[in-house]
């Protein structure tokens, strides 16, 4: 009784310590395993202005003197920092304890992102280091640990976002936030972890869902080759095995399973097998096992459509930039980021650009059990695009990222670039050649929309942002003489007025692509009305155009917005609306930045679910 009685204590303190950690959810959904350790909590921490922090050794430091709370940036409430000027160098410490039982494992420490270049060190000596900002990355420290013993840890992160070798999405590079530039985010900024693993254990899976076929085929990528090792693979409907197949397995072996009468994801029904991976050594022996799931879904264009599983599917996306109150690019719950895209459709739309910001794999999780369509985007903004050394710094990490995210079915688009417009350089339509040519060969299953709003150069989806605030004006400047408007020289000069960004092209010396209908068009930035009368005038308070006085007002011209573009049906499936919430001094959200609510949802709900109109 007594030892029961121990053991109750002890399980109580260790769900106490659990819901002390922030984020303590398993942040890798797709890819989980069980013998992991969530690192996230209390740190010690030092800013590094002058970047001294090399010669005088901080690397061997048992503890800074000041604490931040990881995994939110220095520059967030949460981090119980709130630094807000800039951060060129950033030193954290932590102290890691590795339990027994992974004696002979591998350890694996787990980033999901941290803001931009970082080094890892383990009692000072130097482990590995990592370019990128935003792609999650792995670091073996098998050799500088010991099961049992605990060790010093410590992570060095430096950003210079001036430099514009970096890409900064919407960090501002000001001294503080402006129009629609918000505050920065420095170092650790999604959760950290470690893992223990067989040396042999699985790296990776890429899944090739082929529902023409009712099949789903997946390659694997092993940590190292062991030609006795046999994998067992058991594809569930929930409880119930649909699919398995065993066999021996190296990185490159490609296993492919027939999934009868496969059920398909879609918004309508966002249908989730679940995976069962079971690596087993010659004895027998279970070395590894990984719970994953994937969807049985297929996106594609053909002619100036569309389609999802193969039936024309129109889009009414929102334009998400993922910024919280008190996290900045981190959510404070794993809830928030649930409740994000259960707000989004509330609203009205199926899916989301997810825009100049990487979002976290717990929300395409969770985008994928919602069904909720989504465009990956890389934070292109900031970067210099016609630099070579950030052409090469911007390409290394995009990869990672279209490794890392393309298994989730809720992702139909790749987004690399934002409103870039370089016309008189040779660097940036080779850029942008070789990102758009990379991503097809990595996915070549998504449509890629190279440059949102920008010179097309090479894209599978044309699109435009227009922030005409007048309804029919907005119609006609999208469609005119019954001719799809699109960038370029005489474009630009005659509506550059209507977006910021613009710039007519002059002396041209190259013959940029043009609209011609044969791929499909999509409007993927509109709208960003501001209401009065919804959002009270304060100093630095931002939004497109001029703002509707009253609500009704602004339902108004919502609802004329819409209901022209309805009207473009046959020449344009779908469009995207700015945007989810307010973000800082941006004021032209469907709810409030804290994500209450700011309008009258069933009618908002109406105006954005408004009926294709019917062919004549």
């Amino acid at each position: 009784m007594k030892r029961l009685v121990l053991a109750l204590v002890a399980l109580c303190v260790s769900f106490t310590a659990l819901a002390q950690i922030p984020r303590a959810e398993y942040p890798r959904p797709q890819f989980e395993r069980e013998a992991w350790q969530n690192l996230n909590g209390e740190w010690t921490y030092t800013l590094d202005p002058v970047k001294t922090g090399w010669e005088r050794g901080l690397r061997n430091s048992k503890g800074f003197a000041d604490k931040i709370i990881v995994p939110f940036a220095p520059e967030s409430k949460l981090s119980g920092v709130e630094h807000k000027e800039f951060i060129p160098c950033i030193w954290y410490q932590r102290n890691i304890t590795i339990p027994a039982e992974w004696e002979g494992k591998d350890v694996l420490l787990q980033f999901g992102a941290v803001y931009y270049e970082s080094e890892i060190y383990v009692d000072g000596k130097f482990v590995d280091r990592h370019f990128g900002g935003s792609d999650s990355f792995t670091v073996d420290i098998t050799k500088f640990v010991k099961a049992g013993s605990t060790h010093s840890l410590v992570v060095n992160a430096k950003s210079d976002l001036r430099s514009r070798m970096q890409s900064a999405g919407k960090q501002s590079l000001r001294h503080g936030p402006f129009e629609c530039m918000y505050t920065r985010t420095t170092g650790i900024w999604q959760t950290v972890w470690m893992e223990a693993v067989a040396p042999a254990a699985i790296s990776r899976v890429k899944y090739i869902t082929d529902i023409d076929r009712s099949q789903v085929s997946m390659e694997f990528t092993m940590r190292r080759n062991a030609a006795a090792n046999t994998l067992t693979i058991n594809v569930k409907d929930g409880s119930k095995v649909v699919a398995t197949q065993s066999g021996k397995v190296a990185s490159g072996s490609i296993f492919t399973l027939p999934i009868k009468k496969a059920k398909l994801w879609s918004p309508e029904s966002p249908f989730l097998y679940d995976v069962e991976l079971i690596l087993k050594d010659a004895e027998g022996n279970v070395v590894d096992k990984v719970a994953s799931y994937f969807g049985m879904r297929k996106i594609h264009t053909e002619g100036n459509k569309i389609y999802l599983n193969n039936e024309p599917y129109f889009q009414r996306l929102v334009l998400d930039q993922g910024f919280y109150p008190d996290g900045i690019w981190t959510a404070p719950s794993d809830a928030a980021l649930k409740k994000d895209i259960e707000l989004a459709q509330a609203a009205g739309f199926n899916g989301a650009r997810l825009h100049q910001k990487v979002f976290e794999e717990r929300f395409y999780y969770w985008a994928d059990k919602l069904g909720y369509l989504t465009w990956g985007e890389a934070p292109s903004w900031g970067l210099d695009a016609n630099a070579v050394e950030a052409a090469r710094n911007f390409i290394t990490e995009w990869r990672n990222l279209v490794v890392r995210d393309m298994n989730h079915p809720a992702i139909v688009t790749w987004t690399p670039f934002n409103e870039e417009f370089w016309p008189d350089e040779t660097q940036f339509p080779r850029f942008v050649n070789d990102v758009y040519t990379l991503t097809k060969q990595l996915d070549p299953s998504r449509p890629v929309n190279t440059v949102s709003g920008g010179i097309q150069i090479l894209t599978d989806i044309w699109t435009e942002h227009h922030y005409e605030q007048d309804p029919q004006r907005l119609k006609d400047i999208v469609y005119d003489g019954g001719k799809m408007f699109v960038r370029g020289p005489s474009v630009q000069a005659r509506h550059r007025g209507n977006v910021g960004f613009n710039r007519p092209v002059l002396n041209d010396p190259y013959v940029f692509p043009r609209y011609d209908g044969s791929i499909p068009y999509i409007l993927d930035e509109f709208g960003g009305i501001k209401c009065m009368e919804a959002n009270p005038a304060k100093d630095g308070a931002w939004g497109y155009g001029s703002a509707p006085q009253t609500k009704e007002e602004f339902y108004q011209r919502l609802e004329g917005q819409v209901r022209g573009l309805m009207s473009l049906n046959k020449n344009m499936w779908g469009w995207c609306y700015t945007q989810l919430t307010d973000v800082e001094q941006e004021q032209n959200g469907i709810y409030y930045y804290d994500r209450t609510v700011k309008y009258d949802m069933e009618r908002i709900r109406k105006i954005f679910q408004m009926e294709i109109p019917a062919e004549e």
